[in-house]
């Protein structure tokens, strides 16, 4: 069952059971999906459809952050509670030490390729392999945390 099948199913569910916050989320991540489905004017794949909830998600961090400072928790909290919601349908997240695992070995892989040691100016090549390592091997990673770790790793 695809994503954007297991949402529709549960717009149902959610339906039945009253639960309009639910509903809402859902249909705005349904909406997403169709809408991109409809850009592309073919089915999207798996990936594709997990990075549409990866915008998603982007998206609603950012509010959650803006309403922080803002000094509206309550709206806060119904950006962390759609987020929830959301991340409920995505592939697991990589551990930060798995993903350490993968930056290195990627950096490595790049090292052995070039001859020489990746540094700081093969920032976007590096975050390119990773990121193509990380989406091959099925797993998801919060982009600003590879950044990091991609960065720390070519600092060394």
């Amino acid at each position: 069952m695809s994503i954007a099948e297991k949402v529709g199913a549960d717009i149902v569910t959610a339906m039945k059971a009253h639960d309009e916050h639910r509903v809402t989320t859902l249909r705005m991540a349904k909406s997403a999906l169709r809408s991109k489905e409809i850009e592309k004017r073919q089915p999207l794949t798996d990936a594709e459809q997990t990075q549409v909830l990866s915008t998603l998600l982007k998206q609603r961090r950012e509010s959650v952050e803006s309403f922080t400072k803002g000094n509206r928790p309550e709206l806060a909290a119904k950006e962390q509670a759609e987020i929830a919601m959301i991340e409920a349908y995505m592939p697991q997240a990589v551990g930060e030490d798995e993903l350490r695992a993968i930056v290195q070995g990627t950096l490595a892989q790049i090292a052995e390729s070039t001859g020489q040691r990746p540094t700081p100016r093969d920032m976007g090549a590096a975050m390119k392999m990773v990121q193509q390592q990380i989406q091959a091997a099925g797993l998801r990673a919060d982009g600003k945390l590879v950044s990091e770790l991609v960065k720390a790793e070519l600092a060394k």
